[in-house]
């Protein structure tokens, strides 16, 4: 069994996801979460569209545009989230026909089949909202905010123009 990065990256951008969304109101952008996990933008946007058709984020366009998570964080199991960017967790080299030996079932066929049926449930009983509450998970996003803060919001951007245009009248 091998998870692939396509996998990975899909559970760690939308735990980033769920993360930022529990401490702003306003959407986030692929751009920061790209710069705060060092996945590419492109790569996300592959991914995003994904998660969007099965109904795990929601996008909004423009400038202050970017994602937001579709359902409850309660409601977003890690499996589903794996499964929306077409990965899976099957261990059986003949993913389950039972061909694995010259077509025939391999001794070991049903060792791998239990993995994989294991592995499936408990990733369908991890939610979001509990790995937001893992332990290390604050912490690791503090100093991702320390390391990589977000670029400079609509509040600061408009203070910055109210602040020049006082300070040069026309």
């Amino acid at each position: 069994m091998r998870l692939t990065t396509r996998g990975r990256y899909a559970v760690t951008a939308l735990l980033d996801l769920a993360l930022q969304t529990s401490q702003q109101d306003s959407a986030v952008s692929l751009s920061d979460i790209a710069k705060r996990q060092s996945i590419s933008i492109s790569y996300l946007e592959q991914l995003f569209s994904k998660l969007r058709k099965r109904g795990l984020v929601t996008s909004i366009r423009g400038a202050a545009g970017g994602y937001h998570l579709a359902k409850p964080l309660d409601e977003i199991d890690v499996m589903s989230i794996i499964s929306a960017v077409d990965e899976s967790v099957d261990a059986m080299q003949c993913g389950g026909r039972g061909d694995c030996q010259s077509g025939t079932m391999c001794l070991t066929h049903d060792l791998w089949c239990a993995l994989s049926n294991h592995v499936e449930q408990y990733l369908k009983n991890i939610t979001l909202a509990q790995l937001l509450n893992m332990e290390h998970v604050q912490s690791v996003s503090d100093r991702q905010h320390i390391a990589f803060p977000n670029d400079i919001s609509t509040k600061d951007i408009n203070t910055i123009t109210l602040s020049t245009s006082e300070a040069n009248p026309a």
